[in-house]
Formats: C-alpha cells, sequence, structure tokens
C-alpha cells in the first residue's frame, strides 16, 4: 500500500501522485507533504494509522505546491485534523480562493495525460482559514532536520524539500520520475528522469533553474509527486544529464508558454500570454484521442458494473 523512500520517510501512490509521510525521529510526531487526489483522505488517513498509530493526527500538512492533484483531500483531511497547511508565499492565493492557476496546455507533451489537460480543474479552492506561509529562513514546521528551497517554473511557488545529513530530497513537480505525460507511464510509473509535466508548466525558464539547483544538491535519493523514488548513481547521472540538457529535453519545441511565460506575484497570476494557434491536423488527433479515451473509460466502468 505504501512504500519506504528513506529512514522516517514514507510515500503513497493515489492513481497516479504521490504524497508523502515524514516523522519527526526526536518526538515521533510527522508531517504530511501534499494531499493527493480529491476523495483520497480515507487512503491518506489509513496509511497514517499504520505507520504513527490510530488517530494520530500530523503536525502540519506542507505543500509543495497546489495544482489539483496536489491539494485533492486537503478539505477532507483538515476537517477531521484540524492543522495547519504551510505553502510559499506565491502559492497562497491559489489555496486561498484569489487567484486560478494559468490555462495547462494540451498541445505539448504528446500523451493521453497531456492530451487530457484541458480537463484538469485549475480554479483555486480556500483553505484560508487553515492557511500560513512557510517560515522565510527555509525551515519547514514540524522537520528540524529538512529545509524548503523554492524550486519555481511548474508553479510560482512551487517549493522542494531536503535533508542534508542523508541527502533526500523530495521535489514535488519540480521534476519526476516517470514520463508523466504518458497516461501508460504515469499509471505504471515506469522509471525515467523527466522534466515537470509539460502541459502544466508555464515558466520554463524557471524551471529549467529549478532543476539545475536541486542537481547541484547531489541528492542520494529523490522522491518525486509522481513516479517512483529512485537512488544512487545511475539517478544522479541522470538528473545531472536533464539539467545539462535541460532544453533539449524537456522544453517543447512549441507550444503556449514556450516563448513567453505566464507571470504571477503574490496576489496571483498577473499574466497568462494568448494561447498559439494549433494546427487542424493536431487539434482533430488531439480531438479523436480525447473521444477514445472518453469511450475507454465509459466501457471500463460498464464492466465494473456488471
Amino acid at each position: 500500500m505504501y512504500f519506504e523512500v528513506a529512514p522516517h520517510v514514507w510515500g503513497l501512490k493515489i492513481l497516479f501522485v504521490n504524497v508523502y509521510f515524514v516523522q519527526n525521529p526526536t518526538d515521533h510526531s510527522w508531517v504530511l507533504i501534499d494531499a493527493g487526489m480529491p476523495a483520497s483522505a480515507p487512503k491518506i488517513k489509513e496509511v497514517a494509522s499504520t505507520l504513527f498509530g490510530p488517530g494520530v493526527k500530523p503536525s502540519a500538512i506542507v505543500m509543495t505546491h497546489g495544482h489539483f492533484d496536489h491539494r485533492g483531500a486537503l478539505g477532507d483531511l483538515l476537517k477531521e485534523w484540524e492543522v495547519p497547511v504551510y505553502a510559499h508565499p506565491l502559492e497562497v492565493p491559489y489555496l486561498n480562493g484569489t487567484s486560478s492557476y494559468p490555462p495547462p496546455d494540451p498541445t505539448v507533451g504528446g500523451g493521453m495525460m497531456a492530451w487530457m489537460s484541458f480537463t484538469y480543474p485549475k480554479r483555486p479552492i480556500d483553505i484560508s482559514e487553515h492557511l500560513q506561509a512557510l517560515p522565510e529562513d527555509g525551515s519547514v514546521p514540524g522537520l528540524p532536520e529538512w529545509r524548503w528551497i523554492h524550486t519555481p517554473g511548474h508553479s510560482p511557488g512551487h517549493v522542494s524539500f531536503f535533508r542534508e545529513s542523508d541527502r533526500s530530497l523530495i521535489v514535488g513537480d519540480a521534476f519526476v520520475t516517470t514520463r508523466q505525460e504518458s497516461a501508460f507511464s504515469a499509471l505504471t510509473y515506469r522509471e525515467e528522469i523527466s522534466g515537470p509535466p509539460k502541459y502544466f508548466t508555464p515558466d520554463w525558464k524557471q524551471a529549467r533553474t529549478s532543476v539545475e539547483a536541486l542537481s547541484e544538491l547531489h541528492p542520494e535519493v529523490v522522491a518525486a509527486g509522481h513516479g517512483k523514488p529512485m537512488k544512487g548513481p545511475e539517478m544522479q547521472q541522470a538528473l545531472s544529464t536533464l539539467a545539462q540538457h535541460f532544453q533539449e529535453r524537456a522544453v517543447p519545441k512549441e507550444g503556449r508558454y514556450v516563448r513567453h511565460s505566464a507571470m504571477a506575484d503574490e496576489s496571483g497570476t498577473t499574466y497568462v500570454p494568448p494561447q498559439q494557434p494549433v494546427p487542424v491536423l493536431k487539434m482533430v488527433g488531439v480531438a479523436a484521442l480525447t473521444l477514445a479515451a472518453g469511450i475507454s473509460l465509459v466501457r471500463m466502468r460498464r464492466r465494473k458494473a456488471l
């Protein structure tokens, strides 16, 4: 059900996204990093009960960022847990009801997850009653061994978490360890160090800088929002290669945010570049594949019903 990442760090896969449970070994309290998909609260609480004991709630929930697949269970969890939720100040507008994210770009990435991205929620949620900004000094509330690092690009206030003692790195979607644009890879967690999900990354210059900074940490183990944890020399080489060749390996050749980035400040999104014209054949292909995906989903549901 859950998997071990490093000492006192466990992960849980929820459909195609991970959440992480991190324990403070000094007092045995724990922190939840991200909140997965909607309706995943029961799974998260079940694993928490197994790891830490029945009814032991976290000292805090800490967000890498607030995209729909990382915040989905927040509302349900907070009804029971009543704990603070921490995020970077530039991510706060998307979690306090102020601002929507820039629209995803379904024309990039070339996989089913990318083609379906126009359906993904981008509107904010409002958990302002529980929401607090991460400390400016880089400390992580409840986890004295860890520090947060601002790694924007995939979202304005995206952060990653690093533990110096064993060089453990939790990166959210700053980069991922599968090809997230592909439904097959996303669901099966086929291992591959990849850039941030293309369809939901509105600033490629910042994304490149963030990956370069994370590579320079020389992590021993990386745990991403999508994909399996990876460790060892092969992972380090793959991450270094991604950082050195980010433009060729991660950035789409064309797309809404390739030439002009979306912009944001502490009030939320301030500028979104216009969508570029999409070739007719590409539009037809995307529409056909989206329709095929919808038909397959309906058939799967009918089989389950039978």
